[in-house]
Order: structure tokens, then sequence, then C-alpha cells
């Protein structure tokens, strides 16, 4: 058996209180979703003046990385390098989307939505970016 890591609330909150803090700095109106390890979701937040449908595509970006283990851009660049067969994967090949990855394990991932693809994972990666960053200053052995 492997021992696995799995985000509390309080994770997830310190993730898209940083994801909301990047896009707020930007002047940014995005929806933020976070998943756990299995694609479902702990998080998910409209700001004000988000686009109604980014409310829909932020939880299906980070699904997409818990699927994949990748960046959401990964499957975009696909496409628009011609593998149109990634169009039949059960993803959304949309910029956006960053796994959160533990002891190199994805335990779940940030979405986000609302403003063009490169700030959109901006946002995301800042996300991602302040947990990592709380989780090795509070505990070395699982940021290892």
């Amino acid at each position: 058996m492997k021992p696995t890591h799995a985000l509390t609330l309080d994770d997830v909150k310190l993730a898209a209180a940083a994801a909301e803090a990047e896009a707020l700095a930007c002047g940014w109106a995005v929806s933020i979703a976070v998943c756990d390890a299995g694609g479902h979701a702990l998080w998910l937040q409209r700001m004000d003046g988000a686009p109604l449908m980014s409310a829909a595509v932020a939880p299906e970006k980070a699904r997409t990385c818990v699927l994949s283990g990748k960046p959401s851009k990964a499957f975009e660049d696909m496409v628009n390098n011609g593998r149109f067969a990634a169009l039949a994967m059960p993803v959304v090949p949309l910029e956006g989307g960053e796994p959160i990855v533990v002891a190199g394990n994805v335990v779940g991932a940030v979405g986000v939505s609302g403003v063009k693809a490169g700030e959109d994972a901006r946002v995301a990666r800042a996300a991602v970016s302040a947990l990592l960053a709380h989780i090795a200053a509070t505990n070395q052995e699982i940021a290892a």
C-alpha cells in the first residue's frame, strides 16, 4: 500500500483565497474551482462580474488536470497543433487548470475561467503556488 495525501478544507480555502487575491490584484473577475484527487468539487466561487459560463468551465478545467496529471493547457496545445482527436477525450482542452502535486502525486487541481486563457492559468498557478508554499513551510516531509 502506498500512503497518500488529501486536501483539507483549510488547504482549499487557502488556495482559493490566493487565487482570488491574484485575480483582484489584476482586476479580473473569474470563477475559481478546486477539486480533489478524484476530480470531485471541493470549492467553487464566481466572483462578481465573472461570466456565467465560467462557473461551469472552471471545475472542468480542474477535473481535466486530475484526470491527466497535466495542466489543461497541454490539451489546448494538442488541439491547436492539429491533434483534433484530443477533442474526443473526456477533458476540457482550455488553458486555466493546474494540478496540485504533493510528494509526486496529484492530490487535486485548481481551475480558473473568466478572462484570457493565460490569465486564467496565472490565477490558478498563484493558488497552487500559495498552497505548496504553505505545505512546505508547515511540513517539509510532505513537500519533499
